[in-house]
């Protein structure tokens, strides 16, 4: 589960796009994603502005 907990205002657009990308629109707004090298990629260049958690199924 990757929440967006922080606003992208002020970063580059590079990371803008990447939060756009994993599927978030409204800050605070979680999305479930498959465990893959992509989207660990792309939740570690952002980490600073998201929240990963592990979910059990």
């Amino acid at each position: 589960m990757i929440t967006w907990v922080k606003s992208d205002i002020g970063y580059a657009k590079d990371q803008r796009l990447t939060i756009k990308a994993l599927g978030l629109r409204r800050l605070n707004q979680s999305v479930k994603h498959d465990d893959s090298p992509s989207i660990r990629g792309m939740a570690l260049k952002v980490k600073h502005l998201v929240r990963v958690e592990e979910v059990e199924e």
